[in-house]
């Protein structure tokens, strides 16, 4: 939190009900002390910069405009809300943004009224705010409700699902379009301003209104001819600027496109369009990073740039000399271009996260080889389909949780075609500070079900090379590989690029007494987990210490049944560890397998537990909780 004494309106606000007794011409102070709160607190406590300071201007004057929280505002992409956290009575709590027990990385109904709905994934916002507007006139309630969707959210596919309905429903929602030029291409010039002033203009509303009413009363308009004058309207404005948007074609309301870094301009604007019955949109252009230098001029660095020095934009890295081993993502992306330059069919696909999976790597390199969908995975995991179906190779590089919203596409445009693909899963299990809404915990227990679907997990880096290798041979279908965020535990990762036997795992440690049974990087963990129960065991028991075997199993499906039947063989106990959910995952399959075949054997699951969601924190905070950390699994070993 900044120093109270640099500002002269924030400090006093406690929550949007002091903001509104301000004069408009006090907004553009109030805008840049926000902004400063903002940047000296993410300078300490890393989050979502450039995207909230991008849209301080509109989140001020949404907050100014609208009866919050009577008034409903739902964001969309929740890292643009850290101004809204601060003008809603969270600024002292905002230090704990992002940490264990503290205020929520994204909007949540649970940590604040004004939070109108969960924001941790993209696009949903219209079609949330448009259920809250259908509520409003259901209850014959004078509520407001806007949805404020930006950075890329207005490519997925929900977001156009929503308008449609909006089209087609009775609501006076109001929609604003955040672009900051990483999601519409915009119209430029004079015109835009001239228009903007005319459609927002108090007299031209007025005689509007005028006109509308005398239509009415004559009997020329009626409800059922409403559309026809809005498409009258905007087929004016289409010939006067010729050019025509989708909102306008679906008889939306269009207003703009409108400076969204103006806050008194922004107030002008919304206290007009406010009190307009029927669908509307307001479309505005912002400048993600917008009153910061260094994050103006590389937003996607910028995006979440790590701990900075807030008065020279120098990013601090840590100057440790000792070397590091390289995050799996980038394995992932030099990996990838390896293959590609060696085979000519792979190509890539990212739904908008180049940079944020490495493939940007390949992009650079080969861009005529690399495609990114933007926000859509449904639409890259199909697409990826289609280009599989006539010879390609794609590896299509999707974040865990957000593989979650194209589950009908992987069966129905991938499996049931037994097509050579490959998902990549980044992000899977824990990541840390992001929270439930970015866990990578369900792909294991939501993909097992599905024919004809390999799912794999490397323990370490060059495993990962090993199976992207494997992935791309003929006749392997759809392979899936999951790995986590962060860094391996691998310094000399460059391996040499062999196949792996499907449903083939490893053991990598003798034992007698019990057997751990690892998939993926939580196999290291598992490795610590062993050596401390034994060399406790050791100490207390000299003479007969315990001896603990490890097996990392490498594929969930299809399963090494070889291993397993040697596992239930030899052993009565047996302890299963996986970074994602316990139910329906690598515990689970062992216990059915089991089961199945005979062998009476005591199975222990450790993983992300089932039925409660992991809240947000570091990684090794949240394994600790959830009892995957090294010690605890040492216990259970014990």
């Amino acid at each position: 939190m900044g120093d109270s004494s640099e500002y002269k309106y924030l400090t006093k606000i406690d929550d949007p009900a002091d903001l509104r007794k301000l004069k408009v011409e006090e907004l553009p102070q109030v805008c840049d002390e926000l902004r400063r709160d903002i940047i000296e607190e993410l300078a300490n406590n890393p989050g979502h910069l450039a995207s909230s300071l991008g849209v301080v201007e509109l989140t001020v004057a949404l907050h100014y405009v609208f009866n919050t929280p009577y008034d409903r505002i739902v964001w969309d992409v929740g890292h643009q809300a850290y101004g809204h956290k601060i003008l809603t009575g969270r600024r002292d709590q905002f230090c704990t943004n992002r940490k264990l027990n503290g205020l929520k990385p994204f909007p949540h109904p649970f940590e604040s009224e004004y939070d109108t709905f969960c924001c941790g994934h993209a696009s949903n916002s219209i079609s949330a705010a448009l259920g809250m507007a259908v509520t409003a006139k259901l209850k014959k309630e004078n509520r407001k409700v806007v949805a404020v969707i930006g950075d890329g959210a207005m490519s997925g596919g929900l977001a156009f699902e929503g308008i449609n309905n909006t089209a087609s429903t009775p609501n006076d929602m109001l929609i604003v379009l955040n672009d900051n030029n990483m999601s519409i291409d915009c119209s430029v010039g004079g015109m835009r301003q001239y228009l903007l002033n005319l459609t927002t203009n108090t007299t031209y509303n007025n005689i509007r209104y005028k006109l509308s009413k005398k239509l009415f009363d004559w009997g020329v308009l009626n409800e059922k001819r409403r559309k026809g004058i809005i498409r009258f309207n905007n087929s004016v404005k289409s010939v006067l600027t010729r050019q025509k948007n989708i909102f306008e074609g679906m008889d939306i309301r269009y207003f703009g496109p409108a400076g969204g870094n103006d806050v008194v301009e922004l107030v002008r604007i919304l206290q007009v369009v406010k009190e307009m019955k029927g669908p509307k949109l307001l479309h505005i252009h912002t400048t993600k990073g917008y009153g910061y230098a260094p994050a103006e001029e590389d937003a996607t660095i910028w995006h979440a740039p790590g701990k900075f020095d807030p008065d020279t934009g120098e990013r601090i890295v840590s100057h440790d000399e000792k070397p590091h081993p390289p995050k799996f993502q980038d394995v992932f992306g030099k990996t990838l271009l390896e293959l590609a330059q060696q085979n000519p069919k792979i190509v890539g696909v990212t739904p908008a996260m180049p940079t944020g999976c490495s493939m940007n790597i390949m992009m650079n390199a080969m861009p005529n080889r690399v495609f990114d969908v933007g926000i859509a995975e449904g639409h890259a995991v199909t697409f990826s389909g289609g280009m599989a179906k006539d010879g390609m190779i794609p590896f299509c590089n999707i974040y865990s949780s957000f593989m979650q919203r194209a589950y009908d596409n992987i069966i129905h445009d991938a499996a049931t075609m037994r097509l050579n693909m490959v998902l990549c899963l980044d992000r899977a299990g824990l990541v840390g500070e992001d929270g439930p809404t970015h866990h990578g915990a369900f792909d294991l227990a939501f993909l097992r079900p599905i024919p004809d679907v390999t799912i794999s997990s490397p323990m370490n880096e060059p495993e990962l090379r090993r199976l992207m290798y494997t992935a791309q041979l003929p006749g392997k279908g759809v392979f899936v590989i999951r790995y986590p965020r962060g860094r391996g535990n691998t310094i000399e990762w460059q391996c040499p690029l062999e196949e792996i036997p499907v449903g083939k795992g490893r053991k990598l440690k003798e034992g007698k007494d019990t057997a751990v049974l690892t998939l993926g990087p939580i196999g290291v963990e598992a490795q610590k987990a062993i050596a401390i129960a034994e060399l406790a065991s050791l100490n207390e028991h000299p003479g007969s210490p315990l001896s603990i075997a490890h097996y990392d199993m490498r594929f969930l499906k299809p399963l090494d049944t070889d291993l397993l039947h040697e596992v239930g063989r030899n052993f009565k106990r047996v302890v299963t560890v996986e970074d994602g959910v316990i139910s329906g995952g690598l515990g689970s399959a062992v216990l059915e397998f089991f089961s199945d075949n005979g062998y009476e054997v005591d199975v222990k699951r450790i993983g992300i537990p089932c039925d409660r969601f992991v809240p947000h924190g570091t990684v090794a905070e949240l394994r600790k909780l959830c009892g995957m950390d090294a010690e605890s699994i040492a216990k259970v070993l014990s």
